[in-house]
């Protein structure tokens, strides 16, 4: 895996360079869906990454934000996020990263997530550990929800929907610190491993949003689920990631919630 954390970093790394060095320059902006955005820079950066990855390892399959699937079927599959933060991004928020996993045989094996603007690499691989910068990290000691600070997010195409997460966001936010609401999963998911953060959960996000990311909770000794407390279905997307400690109080919260929405349905 030596070699193929090099190329994640290079890729990367030049990635993160073209993100910092055209913020404030997008030159188009589309959507999506009616809240999701795509610019020139996320579409810059995918085909940068791209380009590395299929110049390395031409026989991987590749799921990728902007462009898709391609050579589906193989024993590993790369997960690319080139802009995780794009709406923030498209309005100068400093709060944004490149996010690329690499899974072999189902399992994530390589994680690495890169914010150009605090020049932070965080990445991880399979049994290797979780590491800030060549520091080692390691999740939060945090034993209790209501000493707890958590994130979570909002998928554009869920508002206005039962599955909105505004329930969620309230209760949780009254038996904690607070829920932190910062628009980027990968480095969410980056937080709660280097111990800034203590959970992180979100519906309905995408194989290159978590990919990366759980694998780094997991080496730096968190714990991440699906919010039944199920093995994490990256395709599905739907994730809780926290310090282990905490985990099982979040679980019984949100199984709390469900049969009460069920029961007033």
């Amino acid at each position: 895996m030596k070699n193929e954390k090099h190329v994640a970093f290079r890729a990367a790394l030049e990635a993160g360079g073209l993100i910092k060095e055209r913020m404030g320059q997008i030159a188009s902006i589309d959507y999506k869906s009616a809240f999701n955005l795509v610019t020139d820079v996320d579409k810059a950066s995918e085909k940068l990454i791209l380009d590395i990855i299929k110049t390395e390892y031409p026989g991987d399959a590749i799921l990728a934000e902007e462009s898709g699937a391609s050579k589906t079927g193989q024993k590993r599959r790369w997960l690319i996020d080139p802009l995780d933060g794009t709406t923030n991004y498209a309005h100068s928020y400093p709060f944004f990263c490149v996010s690329i996993g690499l899974e072999e045989d189902g399992e994530i094996v390589l994680g690495v997530i890169y914010d150009p603007v605090k020049d932070e690499m965080f990445y991880a691989t399979k049994g290797g550990g979780a590491f800030l910068n060549d520091e080692r990290i390691k999740v939060s000691s945090v034993d209790k929800l209501a000493n707890s600070l958590l994130v979570t997010g909002f998928p554009p195409d869920t508002r206005g929907t039962e599955l909105n997460n505004m329930v969620e966001f309230t209760t949780l936010t009254n038996m904690s610190h607070g829920v932190r609401r910062d628009g980027s999963a990968a480095l969410d998911l980056s937080y709660v491993a280097a111990g800034r953060l203590d959970g992180f959960w979100e519906k309905k996000l995408a194989a290159w949003d978590v990919g990366a990311g759980s694998l780094i909770v997991e080496e730096a000794g968190g714990r991440v689920t699906d919010l039944d407390g199920n093995k994490l279905d990256v395709d599905k997307g739907w994730i809780l990631a926290t310090n282990g400690l905490i985990h099982d109080e979040v679980l019984k919260v949100y199984s709390d919630l469900q049969l009460s929405k069920a029961a007033t349905s």
